[in-house]
């Protein structure tokens, strides 16, 4: 009876041993990683904040793999185009995405979308962002308060710029609308610098303007800032109220720029690059820079960032149906 088994066993050797090669080398290729280059996907132009941030984490995150970290741009289609590059890139961690809020927006806004916010994996939210609430100092008004008071009495006379249409200065500048009670014109601009400059010409009565484009004129005597959006005050503005501490709530969601991979990426590598960017934030190099630009620094651990992207694609998500916001 012994020498079958004894057979089986031998029978079974190679097999086993093929497994274990198999094994070996698989921890061995993860252990290894990366062995080449890497690239960031930026699903906007050159020269623009998420193309700027990506090559900073970019330039010091090749230091700290060993590897070339290869910044590549692919705008279009709002930033769908770059954002599908991504989810549909094979999950072996060498193809990620340097996104901003509109990754959770988009699902929202638009009925055709070539891929499913569960195809993308958060890696760091590495800073955060916020509107600021802007009037021409010309107008007089100081506080949130007194500009309300303002459009109640002359209802649809007074009007809010955004930095576009379906951005998240348009969305929080409809729920501010809803929260109020009152009745704004809202006009779109193509991006943060026409709008400012809107503003600053007297075409505007009010502007949800993004802080990193609003930081230059934060201490100008043309402007009055009202308020800001978000769930804190910004540190270079400390006297400035947030929407829900001038009486305004449902506009504590931040704008923010994260790194995303494509959802097949083993959690060993996903943990390896979110760990590596987060420390890389909090350096006090990258922490300068990005401050310098108006944005608070963050640096977050995968876990944490999935749990504020999936809060916030909630909140969008609730904001565009109530104010009936698509781009369809």
């Amino acid at each position: 009876m012994a020498f079958p088994r004894r057979k089986t066993l031998t029978h079974w050797l190679p097999l086993l041993a093929l497994a274990a090669a198999c094994s070996v080398g698989s921890a061995q290729a993860q252990d290894a990683y990366p062995s080449k280059p890497v690239r960031v996907i930026v699903p906007y132009p050159a020269g623009g904040g998420t193309d700027i941030i990506a090559r900073l984490i970019g330039t010091q995150l090749s230091q700290r793999l060993g590897q070339a970290v290869v910044v590549e741009n692919k705008p279009g289609a709002s930033g769908m185009l770059g954002n599908d590059t991504v989810a549909k890139a094979p999950g072996d961690g060498y193809t990620v995405l340097m996104g901003i809020t509109a990754v959770v927006q988009i699902p929202a806004l638009y009925k055709k979308v070539p891929y499913k916010l569960s195809d993308l994996v958060p890696v760091s939210q590495i800073a955060k962002s916020a509107d600021l609430l802007m009037v021409p100092r010309s107008s007089g008004v100081t506080t949130l308060q007194q500009f309300v008071e303002k459009a109640k009495a002359a209802p649809g006379s007074l009007n809010y710029g955004s930095y576009g249409n379906a951005t998240s200065s348009h969305m929080n500048g409809e729920r501010f609308k809803q929260q109020a009670g009152i009745d704004i014109t809202h006009i779109p601009y193509q991006g943060s610098g026409p709008e400012v400059a809107a503003l600053l010409g007297g075409q505007l009565t009010l502007a949800f303007v993004d802080a990193t484009a609003a930081y230059p004129y934060i201490k100008s005597d043309k402007v009055n800032i009202l308020a800001i959006t978000g769930a804190q005050r910004h540190p270079a503005l400390p006297q400035v109220p947030t929407m829900t501490e001038a009486g305004y709530p449902g506009l504590e969601a931040n704008g923010w720029f994260g790194m995303f991979a494509p959802a097949s990426t083993p959690k060993t590598i996903v943990d390896r690059l979110g760990a590596e960017v987060a420390a890389i934030v909090k350096s006090p190099e990258l922490n300068k820079r990005l401050t310098d630009m108006g944005l608070i620094a963050v640096g977050s651990l995968p876990e944490d960032f999935k749990a504020q992207v999936d809060k916030d694609a909630a909140h969008w998500k609730s904001v565009a149906e109530s104010a009936r916001i698509s781009m369809d």
